[in-house]
C-alpha cells in the first residue's frame, strides 16, 4: 500500500490562526489523518496556554498525532564547519538541536515529551527537531529520551531500532522570494519523482498561509498523490 504522511509544523499559540487555516486547507485531502508538531515555547515567547492545551487534547482525541518539535525552535549555539553551513543556509536561526550537546538535548527532549504527553493524555508520536536538524549528540539522545519515532529530511526511524521510511520531505519555504521560488520548483519536481514511492511525506508551516502561490502548490501536491492513502506515522511501526 502507498501511504501519505501529512504534518503541520510549528504548532504553538503564536501561530494558532495559521494552524486553523492549515487544518481547514488540508481537510479535503487528508481529513484528520495528519500529525502536528508541537513547540512547547516558541522562541521563548509563546508557552502553551491552558486554552491551547485544551485544543491540543481535543485534536489528539480526534486522531491527530502529536510530535514534540524541540522546545524553543530557536538556535542560539555557535557553529563551525558543516554545522555552520546548515545553520546559515537550511534555516533562519531555528535549528535548535543542531548545536546542542547530549545533556542539553536530552533534557529538552524529556521536558517536551512530558509536557506534550501530560497535555494530550497519551504518548507523543515521536520527536522531530526544528528544521529537521540534529547534532550527533542530539541523535544519540533520542535513543534515551523514549520516543517511538524520529524524522529528518531523508528518513523516519526508530531511535533504538530501524529506519521505517525513506525519501525526501516535500515542504515549502516562505521567508524570502528566492526561497519561495526554489521550494515551488522543488515541489513540482518531487510531485513527479515520488509517484512510485511507497511512502510520501508532506510538511506545511504557518508561514505558507501568507503566500497564495505556496498554498496553491500545496493543493497540487496533495492532489498528485491521490493514490497514496493518508496514514498515521504510527502505522510505520505496525
Amino acid at each position: 500500500m502507498k501511504r501519505l504522511f501529512a504534518s503541520i509544523h510549528d504548532v504553538s499559540p503564536r501561530f494558532e490562526r495559521e494552524v486553523d487555516q492549515l487544518l481547514a486547507h488540508l481537510h479535503p485531502h487528508v481529513g484528520k489523518r495528519l500529525a502536528m508538531l508541537v513547540v512547547p515555547d516558541h522562541w521563548g515567547a509563546a508557552p502553551l496556554t491552558p486554552a491551547f492545551k485544551a485544543r491540543l487534547r481535543d485534536w489528539s482525541d480526534r486522531g491527530i498525532e502529536m510530535f514534540v518539535h524541540g522546545w524553543y525552535h530557536r538556535d542560539t549555539a555557535a557553529h563551525a564547519g558543516a554545522a555552520a553551513f546548515k545553520a546559515r543556509h537550511m534555516t533562519a536561526g531555528e535549528g535548535e538541536f543542531l548545536g546542542l550537546d547530549y545533556a542539553e538535548a536530552l533534557a529538552r527532549m524529556q521536558h517536551g515529551k512530558a509536557l506534550v504527553e501530560d497535555t494530550i493524555g497519551r504518548g507523543a508520536a515521536g520527536f522531530i527537531a526544528p528544521a529537521w536538524l540534529y547534532s550527533d549528540d542530539a541523535r544519540r539522545a533520542l535513543g534515551d529520551a523514549g520516543f517511538a519515532l524520529a524524522e529528518d529530511h531523508a528518513r523516519v526511524w526508530q531511535p533504538r531500532g530501524r529506519i521505517v521510511a525513506r525519501g525526501p520531505v516535500i515542504t515549502w519555504a516562505s521567508r524570502s522570494r528566492a526561497r519561495q521560488l526554489s521550494s515551488l520548483a522543488a515541489a513540482a519536481v518531487l510531485r513527479r519523482a515520488l509517484q512510485p514511492a511507497r511512502h510520501v511525506r508532506i510538511a506545511v508551516h504557518p508561514g505558507d498561509t501568507r503566500v497564495p502561490a505556496l498554498m496553491t502548490s500545496i493543493d497540487r501536491t496533495f492532489a498528485a498523490f491521490r493514490d497514496h492513502a493518508p496514514a498515521a506515522y504510527a502505522d510505520l511501526l505496525a
